[in-house]
């Protein structure tokens, strides 16, 4: 994968009153105690929202819920102006693509079989769409794998994994983006690539213009603030701050969201934020 020339980021869509998400009074969890409640959220369209927070803050739980893997337990999540509930399964994964944190490897399976298998929403009950072919090599090429196309994903090192499942998640072709830590086991330099890929994307043929909907996970703050159009910080259930990154992280967000002191410094080049925590000082006897 190859960044491009200038680190300045490519300009923002601008945001629309039809959001790509619309969540209201959404309750989620896995048990009896709620780990989101009462959420209302927008997420806008044709841009990238990065989801930061705390370990356990719901991050994730939000995000398995706009990718319909968990249904919430009350409120309503809207996809484009309809009821997530009433979208069919395979209409939905030819316009939503998601990638957990953690997924698991299928045994003997190449990588370009993978891949492949991100082409099934699109596919009859006859056989393979004719652009199948073309979209699991250009998924191929923008991920740097076409050497790897033949390799068996679980023979792969975690960094080549995960641009795999990357490349499978490019093939499904759709207009929004899920992905959970989608930097897992990639060195810096790969981060940034697959950061900067999503984020300018252009929307696949058949959809219009503009650029397609991202909605990450991201731990690190730095790296948020520089892929972020829109950053949304979650603590205690709930939505802390939501906006452009230079509005959201803040010292006071910070502090409140994780706990963390420090300072917030301009990129000298990009302009965004850069978290630099303070020394958490140790007793001394």
């Amino acid at each position: 994968m190859t960044r491009p020339s200038t680190a300045l980021r490519p300009p923002a869509d601008p945001p629309t009153a039809d959001p790509a998400f619309r969540l209201r009074g959404v309750r989620l969890g896995y048990g009896a105690d709620p780990v989101i409640d009462g959420l209302d959220l927008d997420i806008p369209r044709g841009r990238t929202t990065v989801l930061v927070g705390a370990n356990g803050c719901g991050k994730s739980t939000l995000l398995r819920a706009l990718g319909r893997q968990l249904t919430p337990g009350a409120g309503t999540i809207e996809v484009g102006g309809r009821d997530l509930a009433r979208i069919r399964p395979r209409e939905y994964a030819r316009s939503v693509a998601f990638l957990p944190q953690s997924p698991l490897v299928p045994e003997g399976l190449t990588v370009a079989e993978l891949v492949a298998r991100g082409r099934h929403p699109h596919r009859r009950w006859w056989g393979g769409g004719s652009d199948d072919e073309t979209a699991v090599a250009e998924a191929l090429a923008l991920t740097d794998t076409v050497g790897l196309a033949d390799r068996r994903v679980d023979e792969l090192s975690g960094g080549q994994r995960q641009r795999a499942w990357i490349a499978l998640v490019l093939a499904q072709a759709t207009p929004t983006l899920l992905l959970d830590e989608p930097c897992s086991f990639l060195d810096l330099a790969h981060q940034l690539d697959v950061l900067d890929l999503v984020r300018g994307l252009p929307l696949p043929a058949g959809h219009g213009a503009g650029r397609r909907t991202v909605v990450a996970v991201l731990h690190e703050l730095t790296l948020a603030a520089r892929v972020a159009d829109h950053l949304v910080a979650v603590a205690d259930g709930g939505v802390v701050a939501a906006g452009p990154p230079r509005e959201v992280i803040t010292p006071d967000t910070l502090r409140r969201v994780f706990d963390l002191e420090a300072d917030v410094l301009d990129d000298p080049v990009t302009g965004d934020p850069v978290v630099l925590p303070r020394a958490r000082r140790k007793d001394t006897a």
